[in-house]
């Protein structure tokens, strides 16, 4: 029987969907393979939490928990933070100097998939289109005629590391700006402004299944809200259509993207790819490395659609860890 660590929480707005996401993997966990413990990592504290909600406190210098005077290590970590410090390769390094395996990708490109200006930056020299952008960081003058120049209206304001569509405003003025600037300033000291692609979202699953890189079935993302945002995330306010309603030429063509893009990167365990269908090309958004895994996220979905349970989802994540 092997000590899996489940983390979750971690230091961003996405805290509370990683703590659903998090009890969701313990419990699926095969119990016949594997022992889970729920640690629950925020800046002032990192505890195991047992059954009883009661907390003991986690020793840093080798990721360890003394349980009523027992010494537990782990043989591998199930990494379900969203956000920093789990998505953006922090916990990655602090892992790989311990020697402790863990189900997500490496910490460097945990950090560039979570800087969405670098993914997109890294990835467009092997011809994988993106919206035209315009970038802003904290402190710099804001000059609004010259980002509507260069990215026209509508546009979207979004922090560049944040995740869950925290801080994102999709902006129809010139005047409302400033606005979202700030609002997105919440959240992030460096800013991405896109423009406004009008098509068919989608997003797609690309894991390592069994040793093989595999893409999940396409989800197609009709949001009741202006776009894919928090609500339409978490609050139902969106149909999410799994497989997606494109012909099987586009399927292909997306696959093949997302597929290019896991391989270009190195990537290991989950990732999730967001794209906008336009006029026959897929744009692509953003890469999620640790994207949600609620009964109702879209990888879980894309894994039921694949014929994939839960369990063994979060059983093959582990395996592939441990080799």
């Amino acid at each position: 029987m092997k000590n899996i660590a489940i983390i979750m929480g971690g230091y961003s707005s996405e805290y509370k969907i990683s703590l659903i996401s998090g009890n969701v993997v313990y419990q699926f966990l095969d119990q016949t393979k594997y022992k889970g413990f729920r640690i629950h990592i925020f800046k002032e504290k990192w505890v195991y939490v047992d059954e009883k909600e009661v907390e003991f406190p986690i020793d840093k210098n080798d990721f360890s928990v003394n349980v009523n005077g027992t010494k537990i290590s782990f043989n591998a970590v199930f990494n379900a933070i969203h956000g920093t410090p789990g998505e953006d390769g922090l916990m990655q390094a602090y892992f790989e100097l311990l020697g402790i395996p863990q189900t997500s990708c490496d910490y460097y490109q945990a950090a560039l998939t979570f800087n969405k200006r670098d993914l997109l930056s890294v990835l467009k020299p092997y011809g994988i289109k993106t919206a035209t952008s315009y970038y802003l960081n904290k402190g710099e003058s804001i000059n609004t005629a010259e980002i509507v120049k260069k990215v026209g209206l509508p546009c979207f304001v979004k922090p560049n590391k944040s995740g869950s569509s925290f801080g994102i405003s999709k902006v129809k003025t010139e005047a409302e700006l400033p606005i979202a600037i700030e609002v997105a300033y919440q959240e992030d000291t460096e800013i991405i402004i896109e423009s406004f692609l009008d098509g068919t979202e989608v997003s797609v699953g690309v894991i390592n299944y069994k040793g093989t890189i595999t893409v999940l079935p396409i989800t197609e993302i009709v949001s009741e809200n202006d776009f894919f945002d928090y609500e339409a995330k978490y609050l139902g306010k969106s149909q999410e259509i799994t497989p997606a309603r494109i012909s099987d030429e586009m399927t292909e063509k997306v696959n093949k993207i997302a597929k290019h893009a896991y391989e270009i990167l190195g990537m290991k365990g989950f990732s999730r790819s967001e794209f906008i269908i336009v006029n026959g090309d897929p744009f692509m958004l953003e890469m999620n490395t640790i994207p949600g895994l609620t009964t109702e996220s879209l990888i879980p979905q894309q894994a039921k659609a694949a014929g994939i349970s839960l369990e063994d989802l979060f059983t093959n994540a582990i395996e592939l860890a441990l080799i």
